[in-house]
């Protein structure tokens, strides 16, 4: 991997952005940041000259590379100093950092990808926050931003749903559901959207992990394997214990 030029600020994010709430229903919120990157052209043009491996083992719909080292430790920070606090979370004692580009057709996905989803879920959620953020690296904003969901259905309905997108191929899960084959609109039966983030370049969203969540891919035409035409984002996972009540 070839090293990450350092931009010649010293820092990869710029500490004068601004952070925003979106609300996001039943008390959440998602903390937006505009700006976020000090030179995001430099990075688009780092990871370009980088291999990704398809997401084999991951529900993710396309293709990951991890993040360096000290992009990594720099993306922690700016969530550590703008963002853990506002989420609920106290200490990060855990992070990672990758890059991602969605390049699935509609037609290949699996009946999991169908749904929103999240992207942990902490067995004491009372002390433990998982919380995720995404880095929109791409200028057309055609290409999607993210919607979050609250589901509509019982807890028990939708312990049963999950587990059957997980076990059912596509022909049954559909017959079952009647959810057609596809990535996430905006809802369904079973999932109220709640809220919508628009992709911007270089727009910087942090959110708890635990909320349902998915991208937003109405032109599937426009994916791309190229980093700098396809859907590409940084992000990031931060496992934190919650601040004390």
């Amino acid at each position: 991997m070839l090293p990450l030029p350092r931009p010649a600020s010293g820092s990869f994010f710029n500490p004068q952005a601004q952070v925003r709430r979106l609300p996001l229903g039943d008390g959440q919120y998602a903390l937006v940041i505009d700006d976020a990157l000090a030179e995001p052209e430099a990075l688009v043009n780092w990871v370009d000259d980088h291999v990704f491996e398809p997401a084999e083992d991951n529900a993710y719909p396309g293709q990951l590379m991890l993040a360096p080292p000290p992009l990594t430790e720099s993306l922690d920070g700016l969530f550590m100093q703008k963002v853990r606090g506002a989420l609920g979370g106290r200490r990060t004692v855990e992070r990672y950092a990758r890059f991602s580009l969605v390049t699935q057709p509609p037609q290949a996905l699996r009946p999991c990808q169908w749904l929103c989803h999240r992207d942990r879920v902490a067995a004491d959620p009372g002390r433990v926050l998982f919380a995720a953020s995404v880095l929109y690296l791409f200028p057309d904003p055609r290409l999607g931003g993210t919607r979050f969901f609250r589901p509509r259905c019982s807890a028990a309905e939708l312990e049963r749903l999950l587990a059957d997108a997980q076990e059912l191929d596509g022909p049954a899960f559909q017959a079952r559901y009647g959810i057609a084959p596809g990535y996430m609109g905006a809802g369904n039966a079973y999932f109220e959207c709640t809220a919508e983030v628009a992709a911007a370049w270089n727009r910087l969203v942090f959110y708890d992990g635990a909320v349902f969540h998915s991208a937003v891919i109405e032109r599937p035409d426009l994916l791309s394997e190229d980093a700098r035409q396809g859907r590409l984002t940084l992000n990031g996972f931060y496992a934190c214990t919650r601040a004390l009540a």
